[in-house]
């Protein structure tokens, strides 16, 4: 069956320690798959739709473990291109009383070897809609080509992450290469702060007047909330309080469940919360997924009204939690 919406970007095998210690310290390592759209792959796969991840990897055990993961949490993988001349990339997290530190091995990756040809594949041609984020462009030329390919294309509709990677780009490259993608995609997500970073604005509405054409512009403020521009409507929902554990994979997350309420045709509050849902269970946890709420849970806090939105969802989550611990 043709995927209700095809990733495209990098995958890299996922290294970390198996309990909270140090790479160095600890006994035995967890092998996993880490990327941007891999992980809104999964998420969407995770809360009932059709969705596919085309990429590349090696030809090597580590692309082996990544297409396996992947696939076991439902995500179509029949796109993924192996390659035979380059390795997997790899992504190791190492923890320490300071926080995590991350260190990436991809230079010349099978990931970081896709070109704007991936754009012509029939899972990406068949699918209701494409997302990318702005890890793909700063990889390489051919990476860049791509994700010009898929936003430039007319017959698709695309979803993009600006997700800013300083480490990835050259001086003063990722401002203006990020804002030009931007222009060209049909839902964008940035957060308030890395727009902050990359182009100076300071508030949602200053994000908006850069992106005035987008057709969907959502704006993330951390854990005060997210705000959606749609033509001259502007609607901001708070996100509930969370006990944060790790943030990364959160903005995943939230793209996946924002991307899952327009599947399901809901509006601009509905898929602001249900993004704000599935962050806020990646957030608690120190992986880059987490299972989604359960649907009736979903469905109790997509129905309350605005002024118990919060503390609704905050009441569910810290339910859920006693029931893990129990």
């Amino acid at each position: 069956m043709t995927p209700q919406v095809a990733c495209v970007g990098e995958t890299m095998l996922l290294l970390t320690a198996a309990g909270p210690l140090p790479l160095d310290r600890s006994p035995l390592l967890s092998a996993g798959a880490a990327g941007a759209e891999s992980n809104v792959a999964c998420g969407l796969a995770a809360l009932g739709h059709r969705a596919a991840w085309l990429g590349g990897v090696g030809e090597d055990p580590f692309g082996r473990v990544v297409v396996g993961a992947l696939r076991d949490r439902g995500v179509d993988v029949s796109g993924v291109r192996v390659d035979p001349d380059r390795p997997t990339g790899l992504f190791a997290k190492d923890a320490s009383p300071g926080g995590t530190t991350v260190h990436y091995y991809r230079a010349g990756s099978a990931g970081s070897a896709l070109g704007p040809e991936l754009a012509r594949h029939p899972l990406v041609r068949g699918a209701q809609s494409v997302h990318l984020s702005g890890v793909t462009p700063a990889l390489s030329p051919g990476c860049d080509a791509l994700a010009e390919a898929l936003l430039s294309d007319p017959a698709l509709t695309v979803s993009f992450d600006v997700n800013h990677r300083p480490r990835l780009w050259g001086p003063g490259m990722a401002a203006p290469r990020l804002l030009a993608l931007a222009r060209l995609a049909d839902v964008v997500f940035v957060g308030r702060d890395e727009a902050e970073e990359l182009w100076g604005t300071r508030t949602a509405r200053d994000v908006r007047d850069l992106l005035p054409d987008t057709d969907r512009l959502v704006v993330k403020d951390a854990a005060h909330g997210a705000t959606e521009f749609h033509g001259g409507r502007e609607v901001f929902v708070p996100a509930p309080p969370v006990e944060v554990v790790e943030p990364v994979g959160a903005g995943d997350a939230f793209a996946a469940g924002y991307l899952a309420g327009r599947l399901r045709g809901l509006g601009s509050r509905g898929r602001l919360r249900l993004g704000h849902l599935c962050a806020g269970r990646v957030l608690r946890v120190a992986g880059d997924l987490a299972a989604p709420p359960p649907p009736r849970l979903v469905d109790e806090l997509l129905a309350v009204p605005d002024e118990r939105w919060t503390a609704s969802a905050a009441a569910a989550e810290a339910a859920g939690r006693g029931e893990e611990d129990g």
